[in-house]
């Protein structure tokens, strides 16, 4: 089998948006298969004369035997790509709340809200052991489109792929950060008048960001210290790596620190993927 993606994760957070956006890209799709199967399913389409060389499951609701069967599948010699999507429970209930659906743990967990932290509890160590994690809370079914197609499009996925977004830490942690890095030390913009409707693309900003022998040493101590540990991330088994940079409101500071860090990692030959959560809101 060349290529396999695990389709997991909350209930409402993408699943079904996320198969079918493999499926386009030439998946063989099979949709909330129970665990247990797994084992079948990918023996069937590993058979000679198959026609069947890259497979996407979207796990089912038994989610404490995802672990043990994905391990038991590489231990037959397959690649496996566990996804996860991940959504914050506020989301989740509007989503809920827009369509009316019923939540799989609805009735064993009392109520909405309760199915939602029951089912995160739940899928805690999946989570954990995830190969790539996308948080959808932010994202409508372009944005995520988007990230699906960069992460699964080429068929050649054993490099370490890259991603770094800029967050506000007023809107909280990125569900998908790997690495957290706070630059809320840096000089602020936004105390400057003129730069304060701006953002961080904006060259103004970035000079008055990058411009500063304290921004200066923290990026070369960062650059130094990352480029060191992808390999390392690489060498585990990893096939993906989000590293975040977070200042207050995620506009100014850590949107020019991320471009500026993948202008350098460019540099050295490093292709890394930019993003900014939280760029379009106010400070």
């Amino acid at each position: 089998m060349a290529d396999i993606v695990l389709i997991t994760g909350l209930s409402g957070a993408g699943r079904s948006g996320a198969a079918a956006v493999l499926e386009d890209l030439g998946f063989y799709v099979v949709d909330n298969l129970p665990t247990s199967l797994l084992p079948t399913i990918v023996e069937l389409a590993a058979h000679p004369g198959g026609g069947i060389d890259r497979l996407a499951l979207v796990s089912g609701r038994n989610h404490n035997d995802v672990l043990p069967e994905v391990a038991h599948i590489r231990a037959e010699g397959h690649d496996v790509t566990v996804l996860f999507l991940d959504a914050s429970t506020p989301v989740l209930v509007q989503r809920y709340d827009a369509t009316r659906r019923k939540h799989p743990f609805a009735e064993e967990a009392g109520g909405l809200l309760e199915a939602i932290e029951h089912e995160r509890r739940l899928l805690d160590q999946v989570r954990a052991q995830a190969d790539l994690v996308i948080d959808t809370s932010d994202l409508n079914v372009h944005q995520l489109k988007e990230r699906l197609v960069t992460a699964f499009a080429t068929a050649d996925r054993q490099h370490l792929q890259i991603a770094i977004e800029s967050f506000g830490f007023k809107n909280g942690l990125p569900l998908d950060a790997d690495i957290v890095m706070d630059v809320r030390f840096l000089p602020n913009p936004h105390w400057v008048e003129e730069l304060r409707p701006l953002t961080g693309h904006d060259p103004k900003v970035r000079d008055f960001v990058l411009e500063r022998a304290v921004t200066s040493t923290f990026l070369d101590h960062l650059e130094t210290m990352l480029v060191e540990l992808l390999p390392r991330y690489q060498a585990e088994g990893r096939t993906y790596l989000t590293i975040a940079l977070g200042c207050t409101g995620g506009r100014h500071r850590s949107v020019a620190i991320t471009e500026e860090l993948a202008r350098r990692f460019a540099d050295r030959g490093i292709v890394a993927r930019t993003s900014h959560r939280d760029v379009g809101g106010a400070r």
